[in-house]
């Protein structure tokens, strides 16, 4: 909930789901539906005004600010739409922070390999500000996964790349998806991500329209 009075805006009403441990999930709807307010709750970043969020049965936001932090380090891998990167960081210690914050030293093995396949070899030592977009975009999933966190969130993690890039992303994310068995939770308007997802769940104004199971979990 936003604001004060007659302007308070409700960005969420009455939301309730549970995902199970690794479905793969797509957000949809329309611009300003609440698709980024779910995500940013589920991923320890947005407080809720009432309610709760549950892994593993436990309360996220029964911890303190500190341990919300670790929580976003740790437990969730979140990709935002206009990256966050940092400035002054190259693309792998962009890609390694969140370890690093927590004084771990990434498997340089897995971390090359995960380069590779983000297409950003040979760019390892450049600055956010000379890589492009779809560039910028890779190196904010990579950040996301190298640490094996239990859940990605991902807000239009392929808005910026084209379709070929687009495929190769998603197939890397349904990978880590299938074989560590993290839970990953697209917010897309890509009809075609939304068609390769186990579930599809569509929000409008603040509510969950409808919530479709379309197979098992791998």
């Amino acid at each position: 909930m936003y604001g004060e009075g007659d302007a308070v805006t409700k960005a969420l009403d009455d939301v309730s789901l549970t995902i199970q441990q690794g479905e793969f999930v797509a957000i949809v709807g329309s611009s300003g539906s609440g698709k980024s307010t779910l995500m940013h709750l589920m991923g320890g970043v947005d407080k809720p005004t009432s309610g709760t969020v549950l892994l593993d049965g436990k309360d996220v936001y029964a911890r303190s600010d500190a341990e919300l932090a670790i929580y976003r380090r740790r437990e969730v891998g979140l990709v935002y739409q206009f990256y966050n990167l940092i400035p002054v960081l190259d693309v792998v210690e962009n890609i390694t922070l969140p370890m690093s914050l927590d004084g771990r030293k990434p498997d340089d093995g897995e971390l090359m390999v995960l380069i590779h396949t983000l297409g950003l070899e040979g760019r390892e030592h450049h600055l956010p500000n000379q890589l492009s977009g779809g560039q910028q975009q890779r190196v904010a999933i990579g950040r996301a996964l190298l640490g094996r966190p239990a859940v990605v969130l991902a807000d239009e993690p392929t808005g910026n790349l084209d379709s070929h890039n687009t495929a190769e992303i998603m197939e890397l994310l349904q990978r880590y998806n299938k074989e560590n068995g993290q839970t990953l939770v697209v917010i897309t308007h890509d009809p075609d991500i939304a068609a390769v997802a186990n579930r599809v769940i569509t929000i409008e104004d603040g509510k969950i329209a409808s919530d479709v199971q379309k197979g098992s979990v791998s």
